[in-house]
This record gives structure tokens, C-alpha cells and sequence, in this order.
């Protein structure tokens, strides 16, 4: 054990052996087919003697390169088999997150430098869209949904209840007037959900006749779209006060009316079991609940 092993000679030669050719020895070690033929050479003169006979159609085994090839092949095999059972040990542990675009870019993501910072070991992805995942079959660990709660098979933590604002931009609502009772949002623009219902709803909650206005306006497939057409005058919204949270402190929207409208969803964490019990999922449930106790 003393010798230094020419490891780059050996596999060369193991190479070359395997695939009858210095060129595919080459290809398959990523280096040139000169590289390879001088190492083969200098294994040669090491141990003393041919281990590749070449001919016009490649190369093949010696004799005595054919009393050691079988056992060097196996011996390289065993080398890749130990680094992929090493390999794994030195991965980053990952957490991929999935929920809707506009509670990741309004809530999730400018808090979440605070958990990878508390957590440096741990490469964490964030999937905004709009569809719903399988948790049993697609790579997500965590899915944040906005729901009653009612998700069999699935370990939920409920995290936060919104509550619905009427707000507009503070240069719209300075051209169209104060707005001074729930009826009077019927005069202007209303930005809707894609689902229609909210204002209908809303403006029953404060005891205004059903009127056909409530449904009538822009709608958005998502609240991170309904913000910014508030934002960019078109209109007033109702939208959940985490999505506008940024945008009221900041003073590109104001509330048009103090009448916060609580709802019957809530959003939730959700995982597997399984995934419940690593450690990363964890920690990221247990940092969101101490989070989302800090808004309620």
C-alpha cells in the first residue's frame, strides 16, 4: 500500500479493455484519445509488459491484461458504488413549498428570509401557481392552501383567518370621491375575484340590497392581479388584508371603508405524514405558526 496507485492508468486500461477502443475509452473519461494511449503506456512500462494488443479495428485484451481486467473492472464498479452511497450524506437537504402566487409574493416570500437564514443547510423552493398538488405523488413537501381546512389524509396546521378590505388607490379615490357607505362602492368600478361572489357577498354582510353592479367589473384569476389593477387606479378591490398588507403601509392603497369582513376560509399548511416527520418540514411548520401568530 505504500506504492501510489495509477489510478488514472488503471482506468484507462479498464476502459480501453471494455469497449475495444482507445477513442470510446476516451469519449467515455471525457478526455482525448492521446491522453489515453499514453497513460495505457505508462501503465505498461510500470508493471513491465503489454496488457493491449492493437490492431487496424481497435484494441484487445492481452494475455496478461485479460488475467486482471475482470478483477479492476469490478474493483472501478465498487469505487461508483461506494460514492453513491456517500453521495446523498453530502446533499443539501431540500423544502419545496407550493401555494398560490399571490400569498407567496404578498406574504410568504418577504418573510422567508428569516427561516432560511435560521436554517443555512437547507435549499428552499418556492412553487407559486394556482392548481392544487398531490402531495402523495408530486415532489412537494409543504402545500399552503386557502380552504375550510377539510383535507383527508393530509396533516393540517391551521395558520391564519384574512379578513376582506375595500381598497383603492389614494390618488383614484381622491377623482372619485370619498366613499362614505357600503351602497356607495356600487357607483365606481369594482375589481373582482374570479369567482364574482365577494362584493355580493360583502355588501349583504352590510345590509345592501342585492343589486346587479356587484357582479359587473374586471375580474382576475388571481389576487396578486386584483392588488395591482387597484394599485393602477382601476377601481376599488376586495381582497384579503395579507395581500395588501405591503401596499397599505407603503401608501399605494389606502382602505375605502373600515368595515373588515371576516371569512369562513382560512389558510392551512398542509403535508403528508410522512413528510410531518422529517426534520426540515418540521422546523418550516413550526417557524410558520410562530409567523402566522404574529398576524392574528
Amino acid at each position: 500500500m505504500g506504492k501510489v496507485m495509477p489510478l488514472l492508468a488503471l482506468r484507462a486500461f479498464v476502459e480501453a479493455g471494455r469497449m475495444g477502443s482507445i477513442k470510446a475509452a476516451a469519449d467515455a473519461m471525457g478526455v482525448t484519445a492521446g491522453a489515453v494511449s499514453q497513460q495505457i503506456r505508462l501503465l505498461e512500462a510500470r508493471v513491465g509488459t503489454a496488457l493491449l494488443v492493437r490492431t487496424r479495428h481497435g484494441v484487445h485484451l492481452s494475455d496478461a491484461g485479460a488475467l486482471v481486467h475482470a478483477r479492476l473492472l469490478r474493483a472501478f464498479e465498487q469505487i461508483q458504488q461506494c460514492l453513491d452511497e456517500l453521495e446523498p450524506a453530502q446533499r443539501r437537504a431540500r423544502l419545496t413549498i407550493s401555494t398560490v402566487p399571490s400569498f407567496a409574493a404578498s406574504w410568504l416570500v418577504p418573510r422567508l428570509g428569516g427561516f432560511t437564514a435560521a436554517q443555512p443547510q437547507l435549499d428552499v423552493r418556492v412553487e407559486a401557481s394556482n392548481s392544487l398538488v398531490d402531495l402523495h405523488r408530486e415532489p412537494v413537501d409543504v402545500a399552503i392552501r386557502h380552504g375550510l381546512g377539510h383535507y383527508p389524509g393530509l396533516q393540517v396546521t391551521r395558520l391564519m383567518a384574512p379578513v376582506l378590505l375595500p381598497v383603492a388607490s389614494p390618488q383614484w379615490l381622491a377623482t372619485a370621491g370619498p366613499v362614505q357607505q357600503p351602497a356607495d362602492c356600487l357607483q365606481y368600478p369594482l375589481l373582482h375575484d374570479a369567482g364574482r361572489a365577494d362584493w355580493r357577498l360583502w355588501l349583504q354582510a352590510e345590509g345592501v340590497p342585492d343589486d346587479p353592479r356587484s357582479r359587473q367589473g374586471s375580474a382576475f384569476d388571481d389576487d396578486l392581479l386584483l392588488v395591482r389593477a387597484a394599485v393602477a387606479g382601476q377601481g376599488i378591490a376586495l381582497v384579503s388584508d395579507l395581500h395588501v398588507e405591503q401596499e397599505l403601509l407603503e401608501g399605494r392603497l389606502v382602505t375605502v371603508l373600515q368595515r373588515p369582513w371576516p371569512t369562513h376560509f382560512a389558510y392551512y399548511a398542509v403535508c403528508t405524514p410522512a413528510a410531518a416527520a422529517r426534520a426540515e418540514v418540521a422546523a418550516f411548520l413550526a417557524w410558520l405558526q410562530v409567523q402566522a401568530a404574529a398576524v392574528n
